[in-house]
């Protein structure tokens, strides 16, 4: 057992997102596992580029809004302790909601990230499913 050196928190680039996301590494595998962890804190109104995992992502909603969309579908609105899965390929994307913080734990294995185009401020506004109120 060892305790692990953390890196620094880190502001994620402008060409995979849209606003301002800081990402914190909380497991990077070395071989051969393939194990990533990242803590991404999303300020209001920002998210990643379109973009799929090799292997697929987990997202552990921890605070805020969350929203989540695969192309082609609506806009999931996810809240904390809901658990998001998007499938090896799956072309997505997710972010905060507007006027509202988010962080969520992503977990995936490998590093097999294919970076599209941004997302669209209409995109971004699109309709939602999974609203809750109160």
């Amino acid at each position: 057992m060892q305790l692990l050196k953390q890196p620094p928190t880190t502001k994620a680039p402008a060409e995979m997102f849209t606003g301002d996301v800081w990402f914190d590494v909380v497991y990077r595998g070395e071989e051969p596992s393939r194990a990533r962890a990242n803590m991404v804190k999303f300020a209001p109104g920002a998210r990643t580029a379109w973009h799929s995992h090799g292997l697929g992502q987990t997202l552990y909603i921890v605070e805020g809004i969350a929203l989540i969309q695969s192309r082609g579908g609506e806009i999931l609105e996810a809240h904390p302790g809901d658990v998001i899965w998007t499938p090896p390929g799956e072309e997505h994307w997710h972010g905060a909601a507007p006027g509202r913080f988010m962080s969520h734990l992503a977990l995936w294995e490998a590093d097999e990230v294919s970076w599209l185009e941004h997302v669209t401020e209409d995109e971004y506004q699109g309709p939602r499913t999974g609203t809750r109120c109160c």
